[in-house]
């Protein structure tokens, strides 16, 4: 064939682009389990940091096995029903028998999708810990919600104002009011993503109102019930006390 024809340099550009595309697909096929995998452990790796675990990750031999292994010891893969809805919930359970409760998170930066993860504690109000991130926000700016300086500031915020309406956490520009138990400081130049952390923050927590509503309920329920078992114990005592006298 003439190779200064147009005809041979058609079939030759057609041959080329269909080498190129079943190398491609092969070697795609050869390393979507591991690219599954590493999400995989990315998602545990960051629901453990909400509740402050596995923080040493990085630093041992095996990182993978060792994230699979302390969440298996701590986390439990749950979901409630809102609705038509199947909303995922992680329950955390350390040593101490303590209980956290680790929502996902969703939402949309400046440029590209924003996600993290917040754990609250057993009053279903108290903000246990947090981790966020993000696909392509500006680096010194907007990425900077990946930090610890960042998301160690929900520490310990709260959800529920004094009188019991629902207010999440605010990240405000220009710093959060000292003292304030729902407001944290934004970051300096992401602005946008500050808001968008914010909204993702009170929408995704929203939709699990009634489980915490129903959770608490029940809470104060066996609370009192203690109480009064409490009561009716003392005054058992009190009664033997007395008779021995």
């Amino acid at each position: 064939m003439d190779t200064n024809k147009n005809l041979y340099t058609i079939l030759y550009a057609t041959g080329m682009v269909v080498i190129v595309a079943v190398v491609l697909a092969f070697a795609s096929s050869l390393l979507k389990e591991r690219q599954q995998r590493n999400v995989e452990i990315e998602r545990k790796q960051m629901i453990l940091r909400s509740v402050h675990l596995a923080a040493d990750a990085n630093t041992v031999e095996d990182k993978d096995s060792y994230i699979e292994q302390e969440y298996a010891k701590f986390i439990t893969d749950s979901s409630i029903t809102e609705g038509e809805r199947q909303l995922t919930l992680y329950i955390c359970k350390i040593e101490s028998g303590e209980r956290f409760y680790v929502i996902p998170l969703h939402g949309v930066g400046l440029w590209g999708p924003v996600w993290g993860y917040i754990s609250l504690k057993g009053d279903f109000n108290s903000v246990y810990g947090a981790t966020f991130d993000h696909k392509s926000e500006t680096p010194g700016l907007g990425a900077e919600i990946t930090t610890t300086e960042f998301s160690g500031q929900f520490e310990n915020k709260r959800i529920f104002d004094e009188k019991g309406d629902y207010v999440s956490v605010q990240v405000v520009k220009g710093g959060a009011k000292e003292g304030n138990y729902h407001q944290v400081d934004a970051i300096s130049g992401g602005t946008i993503t500050s808001k968008a952390v914010e909204d993702m923050l009170f929408k995704n927590i929203r939709e699990y109102m009634n489980f915490f509503s129903e959770n608490l309920k029940a809470a104060k329920e066996r609370a009192l019930e203690k109480a009064r078992a409490d009561e009716q114990e003392q005054e058992i005592i009190n009664n033997r006390e007395n008779l021995v006298r």
